[in-house]
């Protein structure tokens, strides 16, 4: 059986990746800081409850899987993001500081702690990133500076190992009706054209690693067929 991990494996598109890899045939070590809500039971998942900021617990849990795993990895995953919008002066510095910890800082982590074993696999890392790290991102601006530089850090990362066999795919989905938008002042629309499903992503995920070997689809965009958002009230301003 092959191993992947995800992060972010508990809710959103986290989930619907860990759901459609178990059914490929992979184990999953599924990172995430809360599993209460997850609901996936299953021999093949493996809950690992980690806060992805935490730089000394990413790194020992990291050490964990790979024991259970045997140094054996086909596949890291990161999923895991989370996003505050405002006007740049009124977004808190620890908020600032949780998206560049969790968006970036946490999967270029995991990508060198791991790499050595996904080598070996001539395996997968694959980033979700956003179609933000290709715009402009007003209201958004350390939002799409972390994507961004997860993009190019794929990019980068993907010539470094391509002679190794190493497969380092990058996924920019657009507005995706997950729990990201709970706690922000906008959501897509109502409209089914108008969002992308988090089941979508992981399809496109299933795409990338069952291409022939030797042809690897390096980056994806996904986007909704209509562009509409809807405004609403936020239960926290401050994005703490």
């Amino acid at each position: 059986m092959k191993n992947c991990i995800v992060t972010g494996a508990s809710s959103g598109i986290g989930r619907a990746c860990t759901l459609i890899l178990i059914k490929s045939g992979f184990r999953v070590f599924g990172i995430a800081r809360d599993f209460s809500k997850s609901n996936i039971e299953h021999e093949a998942f493996i809950p690992c409850a980690c806060d992805l900021t935490d730089r000394k617990a990413l790194a020992a849990t990291a050490a964990d899987i790979r024991k259970q795993a045997d140094k054996s990895l086909d596949l890291l995953l990161n999923c895991a993001g989370v996003g505050y919008f405002a006007p740049h002066e009124e977004i808190a510095s620890e908020a600032i500081h949780n998206m560049m910890a969790l968006n970036l800082e946490a999967p270029i982590m995991l990508s060198s702690l791991l790499l050595r074993d996904i080598k070996k696999a001539r395996g997968f890392i694959i980033n979700i990133a956003s179609i933000t790290a290709q715009y402009p991102a007003p209201r958004g601006c350390a939002y799409g500076a972390a994507k961004a530089g997860l993009l190019h850090f794929s990019r980068s990362l993907f010539h470094e190992t391509r002679r190794s066999g190493v497969k380092v795919v990058c996924i920019m989905p657009d507005l995706t009706l997950t729990p990201f938008f709970e706690h922000l002042d906008f959501a897509p629309a109502d409209n089914p054209e108008a969002f992308i499903e988090p089941e979508c992503v992981a399809r496109a995920v299933k795409e990338v690693i069952t291409q022939r070997e030797g042809t690897i689809i390096t980056e994806m965009v996904i986007r909704p067929q209509r562009l509409e958002i809807k405004k609403k009230q936020t239960k926290n301003t401050d994005g703490l």
